[in-house]
């Protein structure tokens, strides 16, 4: 079966739903808190799996990205 049909009234309701499902999914991830970069950096430090040439880049690129804005 491909297709499905429903009253109007059910749509429309299903429509208001995922508008309002948009609105809060998109404000909540929006509202994530992010971590200090240098916390970030300072958290792949502590690994002393990266070498200080890697740790500047990923700082740069961090402060460079929307992560940092």
């Amino acid at each position: 079966m491909s297709q499905i049909t429903i009253s109007k009234k059910e749509y429309i309701q299903l429509k208001n739903q995922s508008q309002a499902y948009k609105k809060v999914a998109s404000n909540l991830f929006a509202a994530i808190l992010k971590d200090p970069i240098e916390d970030v950096v300072n958290d792949f430090k502590k690994t002393r799996l990266y070498t200080n040439k890697f740790l500047s880049d990923l700082e740069n690129g961090l402060r460079r990205s929307s992560y940092g804005k």
